[in-house]
């Protein structure tokens, strides 16, 4: 059997190739914008160091002063209704959790 031919409409257009010296005159010319400042950390995936640091530090100092037990009573449903909506919402975002289900 003979190899079967796409049709046109399905081709995939290749990338360009740039030589090496291509490629380096097209680094340096671009725009430094987005690379790190000097002296500060190298941030990495969705967060930074820092971000983490300080909501570290805040949840330690929330926990430290706050009355945990009467925020929670606080967060509690008033009714019967708005425990089913709570309870809704929070299947909502499980759902598009990565952990639990």
């Amino acid at each position: 059997m003979f190899p079967r031919k796409s049709a046109p409409g399905s081709l995939q257009q290749q990338p360009i190739r740039h030589t090496v010296q291509q490629q380096q005159q097209q680094q340096q010319s671009g725009s430094n914008e987005f690379q790190s400042k000097p002296g500060a950390q190298q941030q990495m995936g969705e967060g930074s160091y820092e971000g983490t640091r300080q909501y570290n530090q805040r949840t330690e100092e929330y926990l430290k002063k706050a009355d945990v037990e009467a925020d929670a009573e606080a967060a509690k449903p008033r009714s019967e209704q708005q425990a089913r909506e709570m309870e809704q919402a929070e299947k909502e975002g499980r759902s598009h959790s990565k952990g639990e289900r």
